[in-house]
């Protein structure tokens, strides 16, 4: 038998292996996207609706979720959607033309975005405060390690196998985590079963699509602007009359109220930007040192490698130095050095030195680990146990949006890159990149003015230090 701290420990590594899944199927077609492209008769940067597709999937069906574990009981909803998320991939790796590779992966992202908020939510639930930043540091790791070795991964596999093996590999992998399911994961539900917010799901579900879709036009290189800005203003419009309807509603589809707790809704807003300019560096890396520098996929993923050395060196001392500085310091100060890190990559070129890149993504990976892990834990700090499962799947949602505005925003930094200099995106140089990651520095830059708010004892409990 496990004490309840141990079988916590082993939920959330559970869990946190589920996430790694998801997250590793965000990043790992990075390094391939030329091939497929190659596959699919279409440009590389074209591909990354392939990317945005599945995140944006992800971002509209986390709402369903929350409802789903509510009526249904986390451990069946949890199964569910694994046993989903398996069946997509093995469909992706079967596809032979664009159209059909975006609906697999938009039905990968369904499965993904039922695991999210439900394995959060149980995880958080079953952890006492004072072991909240350790369960929270197995939570984030995929988020951080997934997008870095997703590349290399991707770079291995396409350019020694075929990219479908990307794909296929999540077979065994998802039939290990079912089964672990069944052992670690309680059955709880809701007594009282609410009905569902058909009107919340359509305005929240509308909104982010055709919102993401009109970015997703922007970054083309023939933007039909018309019909980019119509869908705009529609999601603008409907985004927000969803927010009016979740204040308003009686059994709302996303609950709002943790957005009045002053740790959380921090993460939420100045956290968002600050998360979409981060997601953005791993969907350019591999774009940059294969189409400047002239690398392979391997190659070029192998570089990226950096990135994840640096968040495994982050890991151990994270706790001493939130103990030690507090939740506010460490997020202004820190963030202000991730933001121009991020410009940073916009110096590098051809000619530099392999070890210097090197060094600039290891330091790159440890502070956006601090981040994001500073972040992740601060969001919980102040939430009741009886909201947790409300606040983590609006979480998960801004989460979602802000991975899949990340390649968005970076897809339409390019072009804007490439409008400066007066070319298409089928001849990036490395002036486009300089441009693209400056820009990415400066939205980091502003996601992190909201952390000025928080008063210094902020998270307190949960980071040890009073003041």
């Amino acid at each position: 038998m496990h004490s309840p701290s141990q079988r916590a420990m082993y939920t959330a590594l559970l869990v946190a292996g589920a996430y790694f899944m998801e997250f590793l199927d965000g990043s790992i077609i990075a390094t391939a996207l030329p091939q497929i492209g190659h596959s699919f008769h279409e440009n590389a940067v074209s591909l990354n609706i392939g990317m945005t597709a599945y995140l944006l999937s992800l971002s509209v069906f986390i709402p369903l979720s929350g409802w789903l574990a509510d009526r249904y009981g986390s451990r069946l909803v949890f199964s569910v959607a694994i046993a989903v998320f398996t069946t997509a991939s093995m469909l992706c790796g079967s596809c032979n033309t664009l159209t059909e590779f975006t609906a697999a992966r938009v039905l990968q992202g369904l499965g993904g975005a039922m695991m999210v908020p439900v394995g959060r939510a149980v995880v958080y639930k079953g952890t006492a405060k004072e072991d909240l930043i350790r369960a929270t540091a197995y939570l984030v790791w995929p988020a951080l390690v997934a997008p870095i070795l997703g590349p290399p991964l991707g770079g291995f596999i396409t350019t020694y196998a075929s990219w479908r093996w990307i794909f296929f590999l999540n077979v065994p992998l998802g039939i290990f985590a079912i089964a672990a399911t069944q052992f670690l994961i309680g059955d709880a539900r809701d007594d009282e079963t609410r009905p569902f917010d058909w009107l919340g799901f359509f305005l929240s579900a509308s909104a982010t699509c055709t919102f993401m879709y009109a970015l997703e036009l922007i970054s083309r290189q023939n933007t039909p602007w018309k019909e980019a800005g119509g869908l705009m203003a529609y999601g603008l419009i409907a985004g927000a009359a969803g927010i009016w309807w979740f204040t308003t509603a009686k059994s709302p589809l996303i609950d709002l109220k943790a957005l009045k707790i002053k740790t959380f809704s921090i993460t939420i807003y100045g956290g968002s930007l600050f998360r979409t300019a981060i997601n953005a560096v791993p969907f350019l890396l591999p774009l940059l040192f294969q189409l400047v520098y002239g690398l392979s996929a391997f190659a070029s993923g192998a570089l990226v490698l950096a990135l994840f050395a640096g968040n495994l060196v982050m890991k151990s001392v994270t706790t001493p130095i939130l103990r030690r500085f507090g939740f506010r310091t460490t997020l202004i100060v820190n963030g202000v050095i991730v933001a121009l890190l991020v410009a940073s990559c916009g110096l590098l070129t051809p000619g530099t030195a392999r070890w210097i890149i090197m060094v600039v993504l290891f330091i790159n990976g440890m502070v956006r680990s601090m981040q994001f892990t500073c972040q992740a834990t601060l969001a919980f700090a102040d939430v009741a146990r009886e909201d947790v499962s409300a606040a983590s799947t609006f979480m998960s949602m801004v989460q979602q949006l802000s991975n899949s505005l990340g390649i968005a925003v970076g897809a339409i930094a390019l072009r804007i890159g490439a409008t400066i200099h007066g070319h298409s995106h089928d001849a990036l140089t490395m002036a486009d990149f300089t441009v693209a990651f400056v820009l990415l520095g400066v939205i980091a830059l502003a996601g992190v003015g909201d952390s000025l708010q928080l008063p210094k004892d902020a998270g307190a409990l949960v980071s040890g230090r009073a003041g």
